[in-house]
C-alpha cells in the first residue's frame, strides 16, 4: 500500500516538474526567442508591414484600401475618388484615403462560380465603369484593354496590389484629375512596380497605397 502511494506521488511529482519545464520552455523562452529574432531581423514585417505618410501610420503593405468620396444623402455605396489610383474591386476593403484612420470592414471572396449570372453581370458592370472612369478627353480606354484584376476581387478581398497594366490604365485619368503631366504620373507608376519574387515567382505588382502616397507628394510639389 505504502509502495503504491509512494509510486503515485513520484509519478505526480515527475508530471508536475515536466509540466513546469515545458511551460517555461514553450510558453516563455520560445516565444521570447522568436519575438526577439523577429524584431531584430524582420522588425518591419513583425510589426505588420506598417506604411507611414507624414509621420503617421496610414495602413499596411499587406492589406488593401479603398479610395472613395464621402457618402452622399441616399447613397448606399460611395463613388470612387478618381483623383487616386483605385485598387481591385472588393466589398472587404476599408474606406480610406492616405490621410484618414484605416478601418477594416471584412474579408472574403464572392464565393460564386465563373458561370454565375450575378458574377458575370458584376464583371460586365465593373468593366463598363473602368472604361468610363478612365477615359479622358484625350485618351479613350477600350474594353479589351481592361485587365482581369480591374474587374475581379482577390480570394481574400484584401489584396493591396494591382497589376502594372491596371495602374497604367489609370494614368491619364489621375493626371487629368490632379492637373499633372501624364509623363510624370507614368514615371511614378513605373517607379512603383515590384518585380517577381526572387526574379521568377509570381507576377509584377504595384502596391496601391504606396503609389498613392507618392502621388500625394507629387501633387504637393
Amino acid at each position: 500500500m505504502n509502495n503504491s502511494i509512494g509510486s503515485t506521488a513520484r509519478l505526480i511529482g515527475a508530471g508536475l516538474r515536466a509540466l513546469l519545464v515545458l511551460t517555461l520552455v514553450t510558453g516563455v523562452i520560445y516565444p521570447l526567442v522568436v519575438t526577439g529574432v523577429a524584431q531584430g531581423l524582420f522588425s518591419d514585417k513583425a510589426n505588420g508591414s506598417e506604411i507611414k505618410s507624414d509621420g503617421k501610420v496610414v495602413g499596411s503593405g499587406l492589406i488593401g484600401q479603398r479610395y472613395d468620396l464621402p457618402l452622399k444623402d441616399g447613397e448606399d455605396t460611395p463613388e470612387p475618388d478618381l483623383r487616386w489610383f483605385q485598387p481591385r474591386p472588393s466589398n472587404g476593403l476599408g474606406t480610406n484615403s492616405v490621410n484618414t484612420q484605416y478601418q477594416l470592414i471584412l474579408s472574403g471572396a464572392t464565393n460564386r462560380s465563373g458561370d454565375n449570372a450575378e458574377l458575370i453581370q458584376w464583371v460586365k458592370d465593373a468593366k463598363a465603369a473602368v472604361v468610363e472612369d478612365n477615359s479622358t478627353a484625350t485618351y479613350k480606354v477600350r474594353p479589351a484593354e481592361v485587365p482581369a484584376d480591374a474587374v475581379t476581387s482577390s480570394a481574400s478581398g484584401l489584396d493591396p496590389h494591382i497589376s502594372p497594366e491596371y495602374a497604367r490604365l489609370q494614368i491619364h485619368r489621375v493626371a487629368e484629375k490632379n492637373h499633372l503631366d501624364v509623363d510624370a504620373v507614368d514615371k511614378l507608376v513605373e517607379d512603383h512596380i515590384d518585380g517577381r519574387i526572387l526574379g521568377f515567382m509570381g507576377d509584377p505588382t504595384v502596391n496601391v497605397l504606396k503609389l498613392n502616397i507618392a502621388l500625394k507628394a507629387l501633387t504637393e510639389q
